[in-house]
């Protein structure tokens, strides 16, 4: 255990500007690119899960259960009031929890904790593993798992560093494009039971309000964190 806690807090230098500005383009390629973000969504989708359990576990509710699905959609099934504002929380947080997990991530890095956020993707996942309730849900776990894991241990102190400022890259400039494709399939009559519609059904603002709260998140977690990450280092 002193090994491991040793590891988590591990303090880390500063990369080179241009490792932080490579991992930057990487990533945003990645979301641009069609090809990588059919593959690369996956992720932003157990970030997606994870948010609504963690927020759920916050505000009271009885976990049940996690699947994912090979269209990158998927289900975080919680049990307790159907209607309050743990409910309203709990919905909320799907849309924009990769983008505020980005955002933690980002002021981890300005601490010079760049393993730290290896790790608490790892222990994110092994909880999440305890949840998953389909096969497919159980491999996506497993490999993203995996190689958060491989990387946290052996991966050199250098590979370690520009991992941890992808991810969190990576995080930051997903966080949009689900909501844009929310409301594009909302626009065509499909997603009739998007978290926005739902938030719809338990308050009083209509669905479209709920997309542009999530946009503004995500957006706003994008310009603040990359602030956060690249001013310090120009």
């Amino acid at each position: 255990m002193s090994e491991f806690w040793d590891r988590i807090s591990a303090v880390s230098p500063d990369p080179p500007v241009w490792i932080v500005q490579l991992t930057a383009l990487i990533a945003l390629a990645i979301v641009l690119i069609p090809q990588t973000w059919r593959i690369a969504r996956n992720v932003v989708t157990i970030a997606h899960e994870g948010s609504h359990l963690f927020f759920a576990l916050i505000t009271g509710r009885q976990l049940m259960g996690l699947r994912l699905h090979h269209d990158t959609s998927g289900v975080a099934i919680s049990k307790g009031k159907p209607t309050g504002l743990g409910v309203i929380v709990m919905t909320f947080a799907g849309y924009v929890g990769p983008s505020l997990l980005g955002l933690t991530y980002a002021f981890v890095l300005g601490t010079q904790h760049a393993i730290a956020v290896l790790w608490i993707g790892v222990i994110s996942i092994a909880l999440m593993m305890l949840m998953i309730r389909n096969l497919y849900g159980l491999l996506s776990l497993v490999l993203v798992g995996a190689l958060l894991f491989a990387v946290s241990w052996w991966g050199t102190g250098e590979q370690q560093v520009a991992a941890a400022y992808f991810i969190t890259f990576f995080l930051l400039i997903a966080g949009p494009r689900p909501v844009l494709e929310l409301q594009r399939s909302r626009s065509g009559g499909r997603a009739r039971d998007s978290d926005a519609d739902q938030l719809a059904r338990l308050t009083f603002l209509p669905g479209i309000v709920w997309v542009g709260l999530f946009l503004l998140v995500t957006l706003g977690s994008l310009a603040v964190g990359a602030w956060r990450i690249l001013v310090p280092v120009q």
